[in-house]
């Protein structure tokens, strides 16, 4: 069974996530790109209402569809934060000063990946909330009702894209412990992209449909994924290997 100091777990999330509001870099990734979706994807659907004669009713598997986009994004911005968090703070020769408190390592290991996440999920959801005001301020005149929010989309944001964000932390975990560079542990991590990307070329071409079934799916398939990525990066994550072995 774990045992786990809260305290310890939250000082630990507070201290990354206001070390993080120092680097405007890392700030700028994870507020920018949700940002430009939100806003930009509305955008473009009032561009196509305004200025072309597609049917409204054709622009529906669209609009669903957008709604993939926050899942992406829930997997792409983390490993911009969890990459720096484990291999910037080896880099900066932060870490080990951390790894000789009596902390345990599930206790760092969780209150860095809460760091990792809070920010992340919450700007998604502000984003989220933006992008459904938008698109439904853009198409009620020709919809007649509101097109968001749906169930589709409440299982994507509420399910889906934590379970996303989750993965995308584990497995940044796995991929810093071999990592002494941050751009490098990034770009591995990012391969956690591809998955998504692929789903969306799917349900682009037809050949998933993004319904409430679907979404239930993905969330269990990423919820065993989590699980196993969390034995991997428990197992990886060892206070040992970091102050010895991370080369």
């Amino acid at each position: 069974m774990i045992k786990l100091n809260r305290k310890n777990v939250w000082t630990i999330t507070t201290k990354d996530i206001s070390l993080f509001l120092k680097k405007k870099w890392i700030l700028y990734s994870a507020l920018i790109l949700p940002l430009v979706f939100s806003i930009g994807l509305p955008t473009i659907v009032w561009y196509i209402i305004n200025h072309k004669d597609t049917p409204i009713q054709a622009l529906f598997p669209v609009f669903t569809a957008f709604s993939l986009f926050f899942m992406v994004l829930s997997a792409i911005i983390p490993t911009v934060i969890a990459a720096y968090s484990f291999v910037g703070e080896k880099v900066e020769k932060t870490l080990e000063p951390l790894l000789a408190t009596p902390t345990t390592d599930d206790e760092i290991l969780l209150g860095k990946s809460l760091a990792a996440f809070l920010p992340v999920i919450i700007m998604i959801f502000l984003s989220a909330v933006i992008f459904m005001v938008l698109m439904d301020i853009f198409t009620f005149a020709k919809v007649g009702y509101l097109f968001f929010p749906n169930w589709s989309f409440v299982v994507i944001l509420l399910l889906d894209a934590p379970l996303a964000c989750i993965m995308s932390i584990e497995l940044s975990v796995i991929v810093s412990s071999r990592m002494n560079d941050v751009r490098s542990a990034q770009q591995l991590a990012g391969i956690v992209l591809v998955p998504f990307l692929l789903l969306y070329i799917l349900t682009e071409f037809g050949v998933i449909t993004i319904d409430v079934n679907t979404m239930l799916l993905i969330a269990g398939i990423l919820a065993l994924i989590d699980i196993g990525l969390f034995f991997a990066s428990r197992a990886t994550f060892q206070r040992e290997e970091i102050l010895t072995k991370w080369k």
